[in-house]
């Protein structure tokens, strides 16, 4: 049964809205004081709550705060009669899933609402409700984990457009969890009861990798010995998940344009025109507008596959979402690999949140099962954590990160170089530094240095520099 609270001082309004949204199988509770509903907010639970922005003497904001507070999956909506700029930004930054007008227009009212209660029931299956859930969670498949801002927007988003039979483009740094996000989509989708294939378009040629997706005749390439369906057939009517597709040559594009196109494709080696129905969800770390500027990528396909947007955020820009990480991981492995820790030590985990991790969830995973591997108690202790060649090993720090020790030499010699504005060179070296990394991409470079674009090109002019961009 799906819950609702309404918290409005307006009996009226309560009573409209109950009316509205109540069903079989949904239950709505309308209460007129803040009291009354921290007591309903407990005591049923609910999916969604629509909060009025002024109830009774209580500021509408402060309640919010309140619940998020207690509650940091709730997802509220916020109701005013009087909106203004100011109102609706305040609502978002704490943490409100929508903000909304009265009077109600009915149908974009129940449409907020539905989006609401599909984020959460997303929220409430992919994510652990507390660390006790965590240390409790099966060995078994992949999950989802976080609570963080940034992870909350991405729930928000797949709630949002799972049910819509549209292609979407997941994008994130390796190792962020793309295919989780794509299993999600597929879950909470009408297709959910058909297969979900993934491919790697990195891992195989551009023959092999043709073959895979679209099958191949008999006789159509030495070794081909008999007919074979490719994935989009094995997918009909169901997910077909494009991992890395930025690497797929333009060949083997253009081919994927027309089956989003069209849905018809031929095998390789026959004639017979193939139709299908597959909804495609694609993923990149690569930089596609760069990709697509240097005539590696299709323009064409690349609006194709982006209907919709999800960028997955990197471990560093979530760290609070690392202890829930690392508990669900010694829950998850800890049996598997015949551990008796069920935790990380205070200092070890204070080193894992203080690490940037380069190779982000994936590599967070392969340290903790490392560390269950090399521990000998209850916890995993700093001494049993081992980040690769380019983390810090041991409390002590020694080694220290390469990147601490570089930045220490370059203050150093900036220092000794007798040169007037030090300031001004360390500006320079870091936007040429940044720009390097982003191989070019001013948008990208003026990101990374939180700055604006316009900003970044007013130092470039000032300092002469010169973005050159890396063709691989």
């Amino acid at each position: 049964m799906q819950k609702i609270l309404i918290i409005d001082d307006d009996e009226g309004v309560c009573y409209s809205l109950a009316r509205l949204l109540a069903s079989d199988d949904r239950r709505v509770t309308a209460v007129q004081n803040v009291e009354a509903g921290f007591e309903a907010l407990r005591g049923e639970d609910p999916e969604l709550v629509l909060l009025d922005v002024r109830v009774g003497k209580a500021d509408g904001l402060d309640i919010l705060q309140a619940i998020r507070k207690e509650r940091p999956l709730q997802l509220v909506v916020i109701m005013t009669a009087h909106g203004t700029t100011e109102t609706a930004i305040e609502a978002m930054k704490r943490g409100a899933y929508d903000y909304l007008l009265k009077p109600f227009d009915s149908k974009t009212l129940k449409a907020t609402v539905e989006k609401a209660m599909a984020t959460a029931r997303l929220n409430r299956r992919v994510t652990t409700d507390s660390p006790e859930d965590s240390r409790k969670a099966p060995p078994s498949a992949d999950r989802i984990i976080g609570r963080s801002t940034a992870m909350q927007r991405v729930y928000k988003l797949i709630g949002q457009v799972a049910t819509r039979d549209v292609p979407v483009l997941i994008r994130g740094e390796s190792g962020t969890g793309k295919e989780l996000v794509a299993r999600a989509l597929w879950q909470h989708s009408a297709r959910n009861a058909k297969q979900f294939l993934a491919v790697n378009c990195a891992a195989l040629t551009e023959t092999l990798l043709e073959s895979e997706l679209f099958g191949h005749e008999k006789g159509a390439f030495t070794g081909a010995d008999t007919r074979k369906l490719g994935k989009f057939e094995q997918a009909d009517n169901g997910t077909l998940y494009l991992d890395e597709v930025g690497d797929m040559s333009l060949a083997t594009q253009a081919k994927i344009l027309r089956v989003l196109q069209d849905g018809t494709f031929y095998r390789v080696g026959g004639h017979e025109t193939i139709n299908v129905n597959v909804r495609i969800i694609a993923a990149t770390h690569q930089d596609l507008e760069l990709r697509i500027k240097d005539g590696r990528f299709r323009e064409d396909l690349y609006y194709r596959l982006r209907v919709v947007e999800i960028m997955l955020p990197s471990l560093r820009e979530r760290r609070e979402d690392i202890p829930e990480l690392v508990r669900y991981m010694i829950a998850r492995h800890r049996e598997i690999l015949m551990s008796e820790a069920t935790e990380a030590s205070a200092k070890a985990m204070d080193k894992l949140t203080s690490y940037d991790w380069p190779g982000n969830v994936r590599q967070l995973e392969n340290v903790i099962r490392r560390g269950l591997v090399l521990c000998n108690g209850p916890s995993i202790t700093i001494e049993d954590l081992d980040f690769g060649p380019d983390g810090p090993r041991t409390e002590s720090g020694a080694p220290r990160q390469a990147a601490e020790e570089d930045m220490e030499a370059l203050i150093d010699r900036l220092l000794a170089s007798g040169k007037d504005s030090l300031i001004e060179e360390m500006e320079r070296l870091l936007i040429a530094r940044a720009l390097e990394k982003m191989n070019g991409n001013q948008v990208r470079t003026a990101k990374l240095l939180g700055i604006t674009r316009n900003t970044l090109r007013s130092r470039l002019e000032k300092f002469g520099l010169k973005p050159k961009v890396n063709v691989v």
